[in-house]
């Protein structure tokens, strides 16, 4: 089955005790069946052994379901063919050992768990050993093997397996057995042994009494044991049944033996001298394709594959049998020029000859293995008349030629494993050099190398090399943009370049204007006979229909990657079924896996997705569900994680209903854990649905996701996605959308800290509103505003605000909401000297976000309490509530509300006279805020700092710290930068 090297089972230390798992073992030479050991394994149904047996006897190669359900039905197959093919296969699967049975490019396959696994395979090999040594003239040990070759056979091949497939397969089998067997009654009757021959013969030609080669040997047997009459007879006949059964003659071999026999020619009383073995003129092959003279980078690469091809001399030292790289990756990637460059390199090592092919594994018709053979027996020297015309046959004459030479072989664009195994050396000294846009982790003991696009300095100096120098160094940054455009891919690059070469009135930034067009990016990606989309149009052609329409529809999607859950939703599949389909595409290097359960699209093969969704997607309708499901299953699931991290908040109950379900999470780490990676591709999909028919969806997602924003994480992506939804919003007049939207952003700004932006979008939330009599939006808009006037120290405003915002709330049952604005109001009472009434107001607020198992506002709560308490001078229980509540907001990884915490916190050390301690938190405050919240907080935090380093003596990195804060308080216009001045003078620096 598995004709490549085999590579030992690795044991960890001390496990040589442990018994070894019983090898499994096939036979189709008879009865379909398997064993574990000396364990039968139920290979169930008549139908079910069908497809195991179209599957062994493929010898490790793939067969997709088409053909499969053509092997065991032929042209009428059932209306659940396809269906009945998946569940015989699941049945295999559980009774076979893992890995045995895969699922492969919309197909299965078995793999052989180890040499002599398939009785098949090893009377193939047994074949081949016995023709070598008839042809070295050893008839003793050629009649031997083929003795046991004849043992394997265990009655009618495949004998009780229905189908079309397993009776051409019987045929051929019953016919290769008769074969075998006049080869080795020949044999028989020229080391003498005719009579012992003439009673099988006797019997053969009884049962098979029109196959003339069996009558020409019972007549020479005959003969030969003195019987002429009766070989006179057999020949008379012959004659008589060919023509009453036929019309026919014998054949001239047969009417010839008959005359030599009536002539009583002696030569035939003598065996015929064994045929010498053809002789074999050795040549040094030299085959290796031209490397282009301006190969750049890749250096990493080169090291390591040259490293793999200088251990092929050491091979037998180290225990291995060649040396085998396989280089997979993405069409254009650059595997064949890399390959081609390095087998340069090792020429020296390998003296014998360096053999090449190209497979066509991307295209159509991929070259035939024992075509490849007979060319490649060709080149090193073997005459075409000594060339078997057997796979196996010419494999193992291969092999044999290239024992005790050093050669290296480069198979190009290969299509899979199965078609590399024959073609391997598999003898010391030789190594192989494999590229595919398959990763072939079936091909054993070879080294994997997967082949990614370029880094953008190997890119900029090819696309260099080709355009010249002083045209790049003129304009650099369009040249970056040139190969960022080209996704760093070699060949988009070399193809950029060449067209930019040969047209010397284009600047480099007229090129990178012409890229800039994603519509028309890949028909610019053409020169001459290059062309980027002809590339992926070979893998594309090569996939399944199922496979063809997941690359399809999973390339319309905007984010960088997409998770196996999303993806499933776009496809409407179950995610076992999605992940097949996702594993085959990435075997083809259509798709990248970036990380377990994720995948991505390269730039350029998403945009040649796309393509071949809008020129071969039947129902332009069926593009629009995906990406519905798309949206759907984001809202729904970033939805139940609103839900988890704020029981009780009555947003949930206000979101458009989806179709698609999402995903559900029993806890809160594991929600977040999915909010936080899916931040990048959510945010996408959100700008990709503002339009209409999706605008509401999209901004209700963004609202659900609002700890991407609370957090700090993705602010900047999150601040944009809500203004573009806004600005979409206004411009289709949806009011419904518009009013959410303002909302929504209204509460970036404001914890992005630009408060003047966040009080006009909540102003803007809050007319809408009123028009559209949506008290939710109201009470939203009523907090935001009331936080802004607080920010700018219009305390009246503020609490006239805030006490609207709680009458909204308490309206529509909104506690969550109405928690909010008792902490904010506890927070004016602080500043307007009620300090008192702060706590009671903030403690209420807690109770309320407890009462509703609400952690992460709860930890809110707690912070405002903290200010509340450390007014009253209550530093112990101050303290306690700031760490209490800066535990959660680590724990959630809110690194807005965790910076700020630490922010009070040092805030009540100045105040109780710990400088150091302030200090410390101020710095770590300054550090987790990096980046987040805005400036207004971060001139805040450089003032306490300032305070705290003065407070120990160092007075020249305060004046840094205030002269900072100054700066971003004047920027601003904020009232707080008369204080910092204050702490600047001279008298307050004595």
């Amino acid at each position: 089955m598995d004709g490549g090297p085999r590579v030992p089972e690795q044991r960890r230390p001390g496990s040589a005790a442990i018994a070894e798992p019983a090898a499994l073992r096939f036979s189709v030479l008879g009865p379909v069946r398997a064993w574990r050991g000396e364990e039968t394994l139920n290979t169930g149904s008549p139908q079910q052994r069908a497809l195991l047996a179209a599957l062994l006897l493929r010898e490790g190669r793939t067969a997709t379901a088409a053909e499969l359900i053509d092997a065991l039905w032929g042209t009428e197959p059932p209306s659940q063919a396809l269906a009945a093919v998946r569940t015989y296969a699941s049945r295999l699967r559980k009774v076979l050992d893992p890995g045995v049975l895969v699922s492969e490019s919309g197909g299965y396959a078995v793999r052989s768990p180890g040499e002599g696994a398939l009785d098949l395979a090893l009377a193939q090999d047994l074949a081949a050993e016995a023709e070598k040594a008839r042809g070295a003239g050893d008839l003793c040990h050629a009649r031997e093997v083929l003795n046991r070759v004849l043992g394997l056979w265990d009655g009618e091949p495949l004998a009780g397996v229905p189908g079309p497939y397993a009776e051409t397969q019987r045929v051929r089998l019953e016919e290769w057995r008769l074969g075998l067997l006049e080869s080795r009654l020949d044999m028989d009757l020229e080391q003498g042994c005719h009579a012992e021959a003439v009673s099988e013969l006797t019997a053969l030609t009884a049962a098979h009494p029109l196959r003339e080669r069996l009558r020409e040997l019972l007549m020479l047997a005959l003969y030969r044991s003195g019987r002429q009459a009766e070989a006179l007879a057999v020949y008379a006949d012959t004659r008589r049944l060919l023509a009453e059964e036929l019309g026919v003659d014998p054949r001239p071999g047969l009417r010839e033996l008959q005359q030599r026999i009536l002539q009583a020619d002696p030569a035939l009383a003598e065996p015929s001298a064994p045929v010498a073995e053809p002789t074999v003129v050795q040549v040094r092959p030299a085959q290796l394709p031209a490397s282009v003279p301006d190969f750049t980078g890749r250096s990493a690469f080169v090291s390591e594959l040259s490293e793999v091809l200088a251990s092929a001399s050491e091979a037998s030292a180290q225990g291995r049998v060649m040396a085998v790289s396989a280089l997979a990756g993405i069409g254009g990637v650059g595997k064949t020029t890399l390959a081609v460059h390095v087998a340069h390199r090792a020429r020296p090592s390998f003296p014998d000859g360096q053999l090449y092919v190209d497979l066509q594994g991307a295209g159509p018709r991929p070259a035939e293995p024992e075509t490849v053979l007979g060319s490649f027996l060709r080149a090193l020297g073997t005459a075409d008349s000594a060339i078997p015309d057997s796979l196996e046959e010419r494999a193992a004459l291969y092999r044999s030629v290239l024992d005790g030479r050093r050669v290296l072989v480069l198979l190009d664009n290969a299509k899979d494993a199965a078609q590399v195994r024959p073609l391997l050396p598999g003898t010391e000294g030789c190594a192989a050099l494999v590229t595919s846009r398959v990763r072939m982790v079936d091909l054993a003991g070879a080294h994997l190398v997967d082949l990614d696009v370029m880094s953008p300095d190997e890119a900029l100096a090819l696309f260099t090399k080709i355009v010249g120098e002083e045209r790049v160094a003129a304009e650099r940054e369009a040249a970056l943009d040139v190969v960022a455009a080209c996704g760093f891919l070699p060949l988009a690059i070399r193809i950029a370049a060449s067209r930019l070469a040969a047209r010397r009135t284009w600047t480099v930034s007229v090129l990178a204007a012409k890229l800039a067009d994603e519509r028309r990016r890949l028909d610019e990606l053409q020169a001459g006979d290059l062309a980027v989309k002809a590339t992926f149009e070979l893998g594309y052609g090569q996939l399944e229909p199922p496979q063809a329409r997941a690359f399809r529809l999973l390339g319309l999607a905007d984010g960088p990657d997409m998770s196996l859950a999303a993806a499933a939703a776009v496809l409407d599949l179950p995610p076992e079924e999605t992940e097949d389909l996702l594993e085959a595409l990435v075997d083809t290097s259509l798709l990248e896996s970036a990380a377990p359960g994720r995948y991505r699209f390269h730039d350029l093969v998403r945009l040649y997705a796309r393509a071949c969704a809008e020129r071969d997607e039947q129902r332009p309708s069926e593009r629009e569900a995906a990406m519905s499901r798309l949206l759907d299953f984001y809202l729904a699931t970033a939805a139940g994680v609103y839900a988890i991290e704020r029981p009780g908040d009555r947003v949930v109950d206000h979101l458009q209903p989806t179709e698609f379900p999402g995903l559900r999470f029993e806890d809160r780490r594991r929600a977040q854990d999915w909010l936080y990676a899916e931040a990048v591709s959510l945010l996408a999909c959100v700008r990709q649905f503002a339009g209409p028919g999706t605008l509401l969806r999209a901004i209700d997602l963004l609202w659900a996701a609002v700890d991407l924003t609370e957090s700090g994480a993705n602010s900047r992506e999150y601040d944009a996605a809500a203004i573009a939804l806004l600005d979409a919003a206004r411009s289709c007049g949806e009011r419904r959308a518009e009013v959410r939207a303002a909302v929504v952003l209204a509460n970036a700004h404001q914890l992005s800290g630009r408060f003047a932006e966040a009080d006009d979008a909540a102003r803007e939330a809050l007319e809408l509103g009123e028009a559209l009599d949506h008290p939710l939006a109201r009470g939203w808009a009523e907090n935001c505003r009331g936080a802004m006037a607080f920010y700018q120290r219009r305390y009246a405003d503020a609490e006239r605000h805030f006490k609207q915002a709680l009458t909204e709330f308490r309206d529509c049952a909104d506690r969550a909401g109405e928690a909010s604005v008792l902490c904010n109001l506890s927070r004016i009472h602080v500043v307007t000297g009620r300090p008192q009434s702060a706590v009671e107001l903030a403690q209420q607020g807690v109770d309320m976000y407890e009462t509703l198992g609400h952690a992460v506002k709860s930890a809110n709560g707690r912070y405002a309490l903290g200010m509340a308490l450390t007014q009253n001078g209550l530093h112990v229980e101050a303290t306690e509530r700031f760490h209490e509540a800066l535990q959660v907001f680590r724990e959630s990884r809110q690194r807005l509300w965790e910076g700020m915490t630490l922010f009070r916190l040092a805030e009540l050390d100045l105040t109780t006279g710990r400088h150091a301690q302030a200090s410390a938190n101020a710095e770590a405050a300054l550090t987790v805020l990096r980046g987040i919240g805005g400036e207004w907080r971060r001139g805040n935090v450089l003032t306490v700092l300032g305070r705290a380093l003065h407070g120990i003596g160092q007075s020249g990195r305060a004046q840094v710290c205030w002269q900072e804060a100054l700066s971003i308080y004047e920027a601003l216009g904020s009232p707080e930068a008369e204080a910092v001045r204050a702490l600047l003078s001279p008298a307050a620096a004595a």
